[in-house]
């Protein structure tokens, strides 16, 4: 009797227990599958929306400035470069790094009184891959009295910027001629790239409306140096380009790419790419054809920038006599590219700059100018071609002093830079988060 009546009470009590298990479980699995589910959602990648409000200021310590630049190192360090106006016949190249959100005290790369100094061709600093000790920093310099005679000069340091070698020039023709609108672009721990314009060919007595000579045509020339100033790969890249158009550079996971505003002999300017892969440098392609007939420089470069194969080229035109900023885009390191994709919101300045936020999104820059106002412009467009609402990053002057507004991205920030035109013209930055 006793062996039955336990029997039962086993059987009850283990119902009992399996039901309050199962119970239990239930009751949890109701609560933590949403935190779960919620869990899973805030860690997916949120959509990137920018906007003005989230733009903040970070003073730049300069008084009398402009022409600025900025370079991201592969380690993250972020740097400005400007010109400073140290009286009223001394410049100077200053630089500063972006730490603990804000711009370090000014350092000095070089200082002239014969320097060439110019809106729309500015210095640029780069650092050394995997190596943010080891820099290099270009500005334009008089070689003769003539108004565009002036050469590319290229000073480095190896100790972070707190002392600079002697410059040298990267390019050996020994013409007193333009050479300028450069664009260096490190490939490695011991080799920068720079690809310029280069007037070699263009002494003579015949000179347009900007001074240039016509004794023959412009070329887009290419080279690469290492931290002791020592020449590889001279090579012309191109015979024949606009005078003085902004070039630009980036590497795709081909190689070297490099854009600028190219010259055919019926004067049509549009934007072109020239590629390095592993067989060399290949022949040159048009990016879109604008079929822009002009017969001066329009002095409006173009941008490029790439990730991985991913590679966005934005350009300003005025072809049929329509102001547009367009950009477009190649999924196969600038191969091929698909449809250009109209920016600006109607009466654009050009000036642009582009940058790629992710994989699959972009950011472009312009000037925008309207009869009440003159503004630097932002625009997220998707690599499938679809624009964002534009932005004012700020209030801006039409006049060319203004320059060239820079955008580029650090692992946490957006940093925006450019000329602010007032009594005396300075330097502004505004970052945002990203």
């Amino acid at each position: 009797m006793f062996l039955t009546y336990f029997i039962i009470i086993s059987l009850v009590f283990t119902h009992l227990f399996i039901y309050s298990c199962t119970h239990f479980f239930m009751k949890l699995t109701y609560y933590i599958i949403p935190i779960l589910l919620l869990f899973s959602c805030t860690n997916q990648e949120t959509e990137l929306v920018l906007d003005a409000s989230q733009l903040r200021e970070i003073p730049v310590p300069c008084t009398h400035a402009g022409e600025p630049n900025v370079f991201v190192s592969e380690t993250g360090t972020t740097y400005l470069s400007w010109i400073e106006h140290l009286n009223d016949s001394i410049v100077a190249l200053q630089f500063s790094t972006l730490k603990n959100k804000k711009w370090t005290a000014p350092k000095k790369i070089a200082s002239g009184t014969n320097w060439f100094v110019n809106w729309a061709d500015f210095p640029s600093l780069a650092a050394y891959e995997d190596d943010e000790k080891s820099l290099a920093a270009h500005w334009l310099q008089k070689s003769a009295k003539g108004t565009y005679d002036y050469d590319v000069r290229i000073a480095q340091s190896q100790d972070g910027g707190a002392t600079w070698q002697p410059s040298f020039i990267p390019h050996r023709d020994g013409i007193a001629a333009e050479h300028g609108f450069v664009t260096m672009l490190p490939l490695s721990s011991d080799r920068m790239f720079a690809t310029w314009l280069d007037g070699r060919h263009t002494k003579g007595d015949d000179h347009d409306a900007h001074g240039h000579g016509h004794g023959g045509d412009m070329t887009l020339r290419a080279a690469t140096f290492d931290p002791q100033g020592n020449l590889y790969d001279e090579t012309e890249l191109d015979h024949r380009v606009c005078d003085c158009c902004q070039t630009d550079a980036t590497l795709t996971d081909d190689g070297v790419v490099v854009v600028y505003r190219d010259r055919s002999p019926d004067e049509v300017r549009d934007i072109s790419i020239v590629r390095k892969t592993a067989e060399g440098w290949l022949q040159a392609q048009t990016v879109h054809a604008d079929n822009w007939e002009i017969a001066g420089c329009p002095v409006n470069g173009p941008a490029v920038d790439a990730l991985d194969n991913h590679v966005a080229v934005a350009w300003f035109t005025m072809a049929n006599d329509e102001a547009r900023v367009f950009v477009i885009f190649s999924e196969n390191g600038g191969r091929t590219f698909g449809e250009a994709v109209h920016v600006d919101e109607g009466s654009p300045l050009g000036r642009v700059d582009v940058l790629w936020l992710n994989s699959q999104e972009i950011l472009v820059t312009w000037i925008e100018e309207t009869p009440d106002q003159t503004t630097i412009k932002a625009r997220q467009i998707t690599a499938k071609g679809e624009a964002k609402p534009s932005f004012t990053i700020t209030q801006t002057d039409a006049a060319r002093k203004s320059g060239f507004p820079i955008i580029k991205k650090n692992e946490e920030q957006i940093i925006f830079a450019w000329t602010h035109v007032d009594s005396l013209t300075s330097v502004r930055t505004v970052v945002t988060d990203l």
